[in-house]
């Protein structure tokens, strides 16, 4: 999982607040798909398409699979990364990301994620990317 044949990328910065952690200060495993949001949002607010777009187009993306690798905990306090790469988009959406200790660089998880377009009127899963995602994204690489 990295940035080798990605269409595209982008990055967020998180400070882990608090919350996120448990007594010893180490984020709690299941907030780090909230932090895979951050990287994702990046990423498609960089296409034009976020969730408002999204459904103004007629669809949802929902997750059908996700997969995440804890290298090394993060911290409370501690500032991370959350770099997504864009991987496929034809049939399916599947993003690549790399949280990562944003002062070191040091790895602390990998993770993908695959989502599919469900049309919103018929709520039948597409097996094809909607064209409005394909035109933004070409859009987007072209700039």
């Amino acid at each position: 999982m990295n940035s080798k044949n990605a269409l595209l990328s982008a990055s967020a910065i998180v400070e882990v607040p608090f919350q996120d952690c448990d007594p010893m200060q180490v984020v709690w495993h299941g907030n780090y798909a909230r932090y895979l949001e951050e990287g994702r949002r990046a990423l498609l607010k960089k296409i034009d398409y976020d969730y408002l777009e999204m459904q103004a187009s007629g669809y949802v993306w929902p997750i059908v699979d996700m997969r995440l690798k804890y290298i090394e905990s993060a911290t409370f306090s501690q500032t991370i990364r959350i770099d997504a790469y864009l991987k496929e988009y034809e049939s399916r959406m599947k993003i690549d990301y790399v949280i990562s200790d944003a002062t070191s660089t040091n790895v602390l998880t990998k993770a993908y994620t695959i989502q599919v377009a469900v049309d919103l009127q018929t709520k039948e899963m597409q097996f094809e990317t909607p064209n409005v995602f394909r035109k933004r994204l070409m859009q987007c690489l072209e700039e």
